[in-house]
């Protein structure tokens, strides 16, 4: 008997620790910006070709991914209600 209460008691402590991390692992995900090369258009107004070029585009990059991250720091956190 006293066997039994110590499984249940373990199953239900890795329960709730399941339910905590998950909680915790939702809370701290966020969606990035994806990155993209800008293209260049023609005179009809149609996209063909990259507007960089193969030195530029990893500058660019580079650009879009620090404004993408200082974005992200600048966002306040959000503090949850604890009840």
């Amino acid at each position: 008997m006293k066997g039994i209460f110590g499984l249940l008691g373990l199953l239900l402590c890795l329960a709730i620790v399941g339910v905590l991390v998950k909680k915790q692992l939702t809370s701290t995900q966020q969606m990035l910006p994806a990155l993209q090369v800008p293209m260049a258009t023609d005179p009809q107004g149609s996209a063909s070709t990259p507007a960089a070029t193969v030195r530029e585009q990893p500058q660019q990059l580079q650009q879009q991914y620090k404004q993408a991250l200082e974005g992200a720091l600048q966002q306040p956190r959000t503090i949850p209600d604890e009840k």
